[in-house]
């Protein structure tokens, strides 16, 4: 039988470890460029392909979920509101079974995961469909007053990418933390483009190497139907019939990524080229109990072993996967060592450097097959791509312990143990 311990920190955070839980399925999209293929796709489409396709995998049906767990930040639709029910209808899941929207903002896909584990661990569901999507591109242009008026000369309207980057409680935008980082740890501008190149090196050979493609599914133009629901129709470019491949890695150089110049302060280290891509996609997985995968004779691709979740100074936000860890390997009488594979979100190559040097990663058993500098970031499918990506590579090598990590805007950090098989 499914159940969780939950834990407290000493210094704050909390986690649970669980037992008896599986992840049976877990695809993606592939990932667009920011105003790129997917620009006319919504969320909930892309979540309803992954969705999908994660179901097909796993050997289980709609008809077999219990809850529906998905994620997403901003508002990219106008049927945000319905995302996770809309994802969960279309995937084939019956009309009595509920549905649930998460954000934790960038660990919102770990959240999805981590909210399916506790309802298993409970009793209130035997199989969960778990995910997160995310249109960066869709985020849109909002007005917050206009029902209030709008004074002459001084139209009230907000791009709502731009200003979900800025936190306003530290007046920091997620870049200056990086850079913040960059000067506490006394990171220099050409080990951060290094990591950016390592990134990208590691994303073109997995992707050329047919990696990438054994865990993204193809995201096709046309229609999404259901029995009983209103078509849904997927608009991709002109002449484009199927998207299956990611389109933000970009074949670089040292020399190139020089070149660039600072985004977020004059002197700083941080630019486009080493700093995370921003793409649309989604991402899905199936859990369930370990009962209900022996009754179905699956064949669990991990197991969720525990997560724990923590917070740390706003203006530092990117350093906090670093103290999750250390709470989850804690509370799992584990170390560093123990762990075969981590996969620990680049949001910035300062922030990813900062947690290397903190924590004392292996670079060589860590983002192995490229980070969010080479795939992008969207953010609410990022958490469970970093999970999906380490199950995968972990089967590949024969490996058992793996541990999924991000930063989280607002200062705070989320991490995932998984064991596979």
């Amino acid at each position: 039988m499914a159940s969780a311990q939950g834990f407290v920190g000493r210094e704050g955070g909390f986690g649970a470890r669980y037992e008896g839980i599986v992840i049976v399925g877990a695809k993606r999209t592939a990932f667009g460029d920011y105003m790129g293929s997917l620009a006319r796709v919504s969320p909930t489409d892309m979540g309803i392909v992954a969705a999908r396709a994660a179901l097909a995998q796993s050997g289980l049906s709609g008809e077999d979920v219990d809850q529906v767990i998905f994620a997403s930040v901003a508002q990219s639709g106008p049927d945000a509101f319905y995302l996770p029910r809309h994802v969960g209808l279309y995937a084939g899941v019956p009309v009595s079974r509920p549905a649930l929207l998460v954000q934790r903002i960038c660990g919102s896909g770990f959240e999805a995961i981590i909210a399916g584990a506790e309802q298993i661990s409970l009793g209130k569901a035997r199989v969960v469909l778990c995910g997160g999507c995310e249109s960066m591109t869709r985020n849109p242009i909002a007005s917050y007053g206009a029902r209030l008026g709008m004074p002459m000369g001084r139209p009230d309207f907000v791009d709502t990418l731009t200003a979900e980057l800025l936190d306003p409680a530290s007046d920091t935008t997620m870049g200056q933390t990086a850079e913040n980082l960059a000067k506490r740890y006394g990171l220099g501008r050409e080990e951060v483009d290094a990591v950016a190149l390592r990134s990208q090196q590691r994303a073109w050979e997995a992707e050329e190497s047919g990696k990438l493609s054994e865990v993204r599914t193809p995201l096709r133009a046309g229609l999404l139907e259901g029995e009983g629901l209103r078509p849904r129709r997927i608009k991709l470019p002109r002449g484009v019939e199927v998207f299956d491949r990611d389109e933000h890695p970009r074949r670089t150089s040292a020399d190139k990524l020089a070149a660039l110049k600072p985004v977020f302060a004059k002197d700083g280290v941080q630019t486009a080229g080493n700093s995370s891509g921003i793409v649309d996609g989604a991402a899905a997985v199936v859990l369930c109990d370990e009962r209900t995968a022996q009754e179905h004779n699956l064949r669990p691709m991990a197991r969720v072993q525990a997560s724990a979740s923590i917070g740390v100074e706003p203006s530092i936000m990117g350093i906090a996967p670093a103290p999750a860890i250390r709470l989850l390997l804690e509370h799992c009488s584990l170390s560093l060592d123990d762990l075969d594979l981590v996969e620990v979100n680049e949001a910035f190559g300062a922030q990813y450097l900062a947690v290397e040097r903190e924590l004392g990663l292996d670079p060589a058993k860590t983002n192995v097959n490229g980070g969010a500098i080479a795939l992008g970031h969207p953010l609410a499918a990022t958490g469970t791509r970093l999970v999906s990506s380490l199950i995968y590579e972990l089967g590949r090598r024969g490996l058992k312990l793996g541990m999924a990590s991000a930063c989280i805007g607002g200062g705070q950090g989320t991490a995932v143990l998984l064991e596979r098989g």
